[in-house]
């Protein structure tokens, strides 16, 4: 099969298949930490409790961050890692057998290729890619050199959530014609945090890559960048991909064929420029999904601020995150069906259970369960409503092909220039 030709199929429905190789080396697995923040500390300290990997690195451009996870993993384990700036240096140096990437979404792409040329399996963040072409290039890597790539959507996992899934697969919802997806924050305008130098340990530029160099702020790192389009996708891009993913492993279909999305800045003035408020409208064959946020006017009118209500012939389901999910029937003598989630500390997320699978994935050469192609698609997603955003005009998506339809203009926001020294990662 040519290269290219295998790259489509694997996208458009090898998922579930074996990979075509003998399971790798077992445990210990040597494994690197890209992304020393509180995140990727999350997932360092979910794998190293399962005993099946041994810290052979850390790389942050931060040197406050790396030193703090250095300190912690010698008290975790009596052992200090070698610590990096550079990633490119760490992968040489250390070949590990895995990679965990937990950097800013500006950094994904180049990272988690490149640990995938060295021979890592990766543990990804969501959302997978800042730019569509960087998602195709990831998943094209990762299908080349038959490695696992497990993406960090673990709501895959979350026990409330499988269970939302077969019930809705049952058919106790009945016909379903819509699904809104939703994350509605509170907040006010807020106000302007001025640039300032960076603070002593951090290679602010290196930080910012191949994305647009700007001038040091605080509001953007450590944890504020997501808010700054250079550098990620807004809310959409942060929460959207969690219930767009949910959306997703809902249906059979595997892309919108139709995406349109508004929205704009109508309350923050803090110097971000990310949209506060956001609509897009995936068009499917057989439903209609919608996704909505603001960052502002929490109320107590909505009983719940985040999740995805699917709206049934039969009744509506909510799909929440520590709310767990309510089925509301639409017979007014039929019960409420209710279960809790269960979620793991700290910060309510199940990463230990994702992190299981990835294991089991790279053990018995399978595919994970939030396999890179699913992260892929699901990100997709998330940045073809942006692009609408920015055009103003509905999009025609070719899903199978990774192209945007009759919109050059459009077409061409499928990536961005990178910032000299760095390349652009090529399919």
């Amino acid at each position: 099969m040519q290269r290219r030709a295998f790259i489509r199929a694997a996208a458009a429905g090898l998922a579930g298949a074996p990979l075509l190789r003998l399971p790798s080396r077992r445990a210990p697995f040597r494994t690197v930490l890209i992304g020393t923040g509180w995140w990727g500390m999350n997932i360092l300290r979910t794998a190293l409790a399962s005993r099946l990997v041994r810290v052979a690195g850390l790389c942050d451009v931060d040197r406050r961050h790396l030193d703090a996870a250095q300190t912690e993993i010698d008290a975790l384990t009596g052992t200090r890692p070698a610590v990096y700036e550079d990633y490119r240096e760490l992968l040489e140096s250390e070949r590990p057998d895995i990679a965990i990437v937990a950097t800013p979404d500006h950094w994904h792409a180049l990272c988690a290729i490149a640990a995938i040329r060295r021979g890592a399996h990766v543990y990804l963040e969501k959302p997978i890619c800042h730019t569509l072409d960087e998602g195709k290039a990831i998943l094209a890597a990762a299908r080349d050199q038959d490695r696992v790539v497990q993406v960090g959507t673990h709501r895959r996992v979350s026990p409330h959530n499988m269970s939302a899934m077969r019930f809705l697969r049952s058919g106790s919802v009945g016909d379903i014609g819509m699904v809104r997806a939703f994350v509605h924050y509170g907040g006010g305008p807020g106000s302007v945090t001025p640039d300032s130098q960076p603070p002593e340990g951090l290679n602010w530029d290196l930080w910012c890559g191949p994305a647009p160099y700007r001038p040091f702020n605080a509001r953007i790192h450590p944890r504020g960048f997501r808010q700054y389009l250079d550098y990620a996708n807004g809310q959409l891009g942060d929460w959207g991909i969690h219930w767009l993913d949910q959306v997703l492993w809902w249906t059979e279909e595997r892309f919108p064929h139709t995406v349109y999305s508004t929205g704009g800045r109508h309350v923050k003035a803090d110097g971000t420029d990310a949209p506060d408020t956001q609509v897009a409208t995936f068009s499917f064959a057989s439903f209609t999904a919608t996704w909505e946020h603001r960052l502002y006017a929490a109320n107590r009118a909505e009983r719940t601020n985040i999740g995805c209500y699917f709206y049934g012939t039969r009744g509506t389901l909510h799909l929440g995150w520590r709310d767990g999910w309510t089925f509301y029937p639409s017979r007014q003598a039929d019960p409420e069906v209710h279960e809790a989630a269960e979620l793991d500390a700290p910060d309510d997320q199940n990463i230990r259970a994702l992190w299981d699978d990835f294991i089991r994935a790279i053990n018995t050469g399978s595919r994970p369960v939030c396999d890179i192609d699913h992260g892929y698609r699901a990100t997709a997603m998330c940045l073809l409503a942006m692009i609408s955003l920015r055009t103003g005009r509905s999009l025609s998506w070719d899903g199978e092909q990774g192209r945007i339809l009759g919109d050059v203009e459009a077409a061409t926001m499928m990536r961005r220039p990178y910032r000299e020294p760095w390349v652009y990662p090529e399919v």
